[in-house]
């Protein structure tokens, strides 16, 4: 599971890119478990949370970017 700041440290493109990867990811881990060939049922929910924590990183990116 990644580490927040881990999450931190990267730059805005690099943090797009890992969200993509984790949304294909998540895609797949959909399918294997709607065909009961999950192997990892808590890998589901580690890229959920990763998932919402790069979208955190990027709002608040934003919202500081945009206060000047």
């Amino acid at each position: 599971m990644a580490k927040i700041a881990d999450l931190k440290s990267k730059s805005d493109d690099q943090l797009s890119e890992e969200l993509t990867q984790l949304k294909k990811e998540q895609f797949n881990l959909r399918f294997q478990s709607a065909t009961g060939q999950l192997e990892k049922p808590s890998r589901v929910r580690e890229v959920r949370r990763t998932i919402a924590q790069i979208r955190t990183l990027q709002n608040e990116r934003k919202t500081a970017q945009a206060e000047g």
